[in-house]
């Protein structure tokens, strides 16, 4: 679908700050939001499935061999894990599953675990299935879509104009490369990227408008979380009504869209985060992110169903990689002895049941890197709240946008 407003018109939406003027830009983009999908929704979990010690200098992630923040890591996991992930994540209520992984691509090895992993998931869960492995060549899109996967993710980060400042050995030609193998597969696409980074306005405007010609099915939004002892470890979090502002933008930009927030999204919004999906979203990445904790299922599924959305599973969520359960096209309920029982662990335990999502707090390694880091290609330091120098002893931290 073209955009719904001019690159003009979202130049001046970009500069608005009354409340009031945000709500009512809200308002249109909500309208925009149920012409193109109804109360249909879209809500994703997803698993970490090797996570540290990437050989990139990506500005905000803290997996980066150049950054001075504490690395999470684990190696790859085996298929089993990965399938008793995605039955946590359908039991939590999630649509869809996706498997993440670190760096820009993955050995043959640890490649075959991701294919025997989605393979299990299509076989033994009713979840729509997506990958986030890097950068990959038409033959590994491929062997990924004959597995199982509908869908795969590998975003752009920022805008073209603004690239250069978050990651000299990444190359933004080469993530449109993979983009268009993907699509070449016959796999569907998810392009999203980063807000906060220390890109103007105008750049997010030219941000949506390249996402707008890529025409992603799906467009991940991230906030930044900053990660002491990054690039961007000493930037503020960004306010809320900013976000809401620029989701909203970004809708009326993208309509056709599949709009989901993720990382970032409760430091960053909130009370506000209601009133951000009401801005456009589809879904938000449910639970826990890669390395960060986040709202509980419950909380999330509330945010939709407080505005008449539908978060119901459906029958053939994995058959379909686009909305399942928009109004009329399907009937049904998927009976789920679990449904009773999401909202806690000792509801769910009572019953019997073991319902495990995703943890970070729990499940992840944390590794205090030595002073030998070597020094960011870009020459860029790395920094820290308040502009302070680098802790003796920095306290464990977690958090990592989706998809790296």
């Amino acid at each position: 679908m073209p955009p719904l407003i001019t690159r003009e018109e979202a130049l001046e939406l970009g500069e608005l700050e009354d409340h009031a003027a945000i709500e009512a830009l809200v308002e249109r983009a909500w309208a925009a939001r149920l012409e193109s999908f109804g109360t249909s929704t879209d809500m994703c979990s997803l698993v970490n499935a090797k996570s540290g010690g990437c050989a990139e200098d990506c500005g905000f992630c803290a997996q980066s061999r150049f950054a001075e923040a504490e690395t999470p890591m684990h190696a790859m996991m085996e298929p089993e894990q990965i399938l008793e992930h995605a039955k946590a994540a359908e039991a939590a209520g999630a649509h869809r599953f996706c498997m993440v992984t670190q760096g820009q691509g993955l050995s043959k090895r640890d490649f075959e675990k991701i294919l025997e992993g989605a393979r299990l998931v299509s076989e033994q869960t009713n979840l729509k299935r997506c990958a986030s492995v890097g950068h990959m060549s038409v033959a590994r899109a491929k062997q990924l879509k004959d597995a199982g996967i509908q869908r795969v993710h590998h975003n752009v980060e920022t805008a073209e104009s603004y690239y250069p400042e978050v990651s000299s050995t990444v190359r933004y030609e080469g993530r449109l490369r993979t983009i268009d193998a993907v699509r070449e597969a016959g796999l569907e696409t998810c392009v999203g990227g980063i807000l906060n980074l220390g890109e103007s306005r105008a750049q997010r405007v030219e941000m949506a408008f390249q996402l707008a010609s890529i025409d992603p099915t799906s467009v991940p939004i991230n906030l930044l979380n900053p990660r002491p002892g990054t690039k961007f470890g000493d930037r503020d979090l960004m306010d809320p009504w900013e976000v809401v502002k620029w989701i909203a933008i970004f809708r009326l930009i993208l309509p056709g869209a599949l709009f989901r927030l993720c990382g970032g999204r409760t430091e960053n919004l909130g009370d506000l985060q209601q009133l951000a999906v009401k801005a456009g979203l589809n879904g938000v990445m449910m639970g826990n992110f890669l390395t960060t904790l986040g709202n509980t299922p419950a909380e999330d599924r509330s945010m939709f169903e407080n505005l008449g959305l539908n978060i119901a599973r459906q029958p053939d969520n994995g058959a379909n990689p686009r909305p399942d359960n928009r109004s009329g096209w399907l009937e049904g309920e998927t009976p789920d002895v679990v449904e009773d029982y999401l909202d806690t662990r000792a509801d769910a335990e009572s019953a019997g049941i073991e319902i495990q999502l995703w943890d970070p707090a729990s499940q992840l390694r944390y590794v205090r890197k030595d002073k030998t880091v070597p020094p960011r290609p870009d020459g860029a330091p790395n920094r820290w709240p308040g502009g302070t120098p680098r802790p003796a002893e920095p306290a464990v931290t977690t958090g990592m946008p989706f998809g790296h």
